[in-house]
């Protein structure tokens, strides 16, 4: 096994492996504690920094090593042995790199994250200030991303484009990404393309939320006022294993929130968002209605 950098779903399985380690009690020890000098030993693994290494998301654990843990911890819950056995295939999962080498290019760090993430999802729910990505139509995606301001080519801006295109296949998929989106009425307003380009983006919208049962769409109306999200845009971003990560983004980086407490509060806040917002239907005659007077 290798190193590597942690990353979220590795760092989850280092900390179930390290809580179920803690769980253990050695009846001829003053203290009871199952070191990690011990545990290492009774894994199979090359030292107590190997197991350290393991415990804080840095090295990998292939799935057929879990037994071992299994058997070390004492773990003959079949629903805790699954549940362990789901976190280490996340953690080692291949597809950031398969998706990233289909499109070459200077893409942040912090955005290779989210995409791996994204990938791996079974469910986002989103608040935010524009069309998000992956409702984007693509004369909006190009767009908006040519007015970024981030890309130093052509090449560079279609390569982004196809890039966007390319993460909607989540909303395709025999098991599609469930997808939760509240947009504020800014969005809807805001002039990106040219006013053929919106007409097209906002039909988009409606047609997504026509066609596909598991792609929810409310809009939030300038008459709901203050609310629960007017400190910003996030993303909830649901595992088949394990809590949700939040991702907030501010200008130069992706933040991801995973503590209880941050957890706490956004899932609150996207609930309260869901109440405040327009139902689903109602934000579908919405949007039609604003095409209707705008557009045609």
């Amino acid at each position: 096994m290798t190193d590597a950098q942690p990353n979220v779903h590795r760092r989850r399985l280092g900390l179930a492996l390290r809580a179920l380690r803690k769980r253990v009690t050695l009846p001829d020890r003053e203290d009871g504690a199952l070191t990690l000098a011990d545990a290492a030993e009774m894994i199979g693994l090359a030292g107590q920094s190997a197991l350290s290494k393991i415990e804080s998301g840095k090295q990998r654990v292939p799935l057929s090593t879990l037994p071992s843990y299994f058997a070390a911890y004492g773990v003959d819950d079949p629903a805790v042995q699954e549940e362990l056995r789901t976190l280490a295939t996340l953690a080692s999962s291949g597809k950031r790199s398969n998706l990233l080498n289909q499109f070459k290019g200077p893409l942040p760090d912090p955005f290779a994250e989210y995409l791996h993430l994204e990938e791996l999802a079974h469910k986002s729910e989103v608040y935010t200030l524009i069309i998000p990505g992956l409702l984007q139509h693509t004369e909006y995606a190009e767009a908006i991303i040519r007015r970024s301001r981030q890309w130093e080519s052509n090449r560079e801006i279609r390569n982004y484009v196809n890039l966007r295109l390319e993460r909607q296949r989540a909303l395709h998929r025999d098991d599609p990404l469930q997808l939760w989106c509240i947009i504020d009425e800014a969005a809807l307003h805001r002039k990106v393309g040219g006013p053929e380009v919106m007409k097209a983006q906002l039909q988009h919208l409606v047609d997504l939320s026509d066609e596909h049962p598991h792609v929810t769409i409310q809009v939030l109306p300038f008459e709901a006022g203050p609310h629960a999200g007017i400190d910003g845009a996030f993303t909830l971003l649901h595992f088949p294993a394990g809590p949700p990560v939040v991702v907030v983004e501010p200008m130069t980086t992706h933040l991801y929130l995973e503590d209880d407490s941050d957890l706490g509060r956004y899932e609150t806040c996207i609930s309260h968002l869901k109440a405040e917002a327009l139902d689903p239907d109602s934000s579908r005659q919405f949007i039609i209605k604003l095409i209707k007077e705008k557009y045609l």
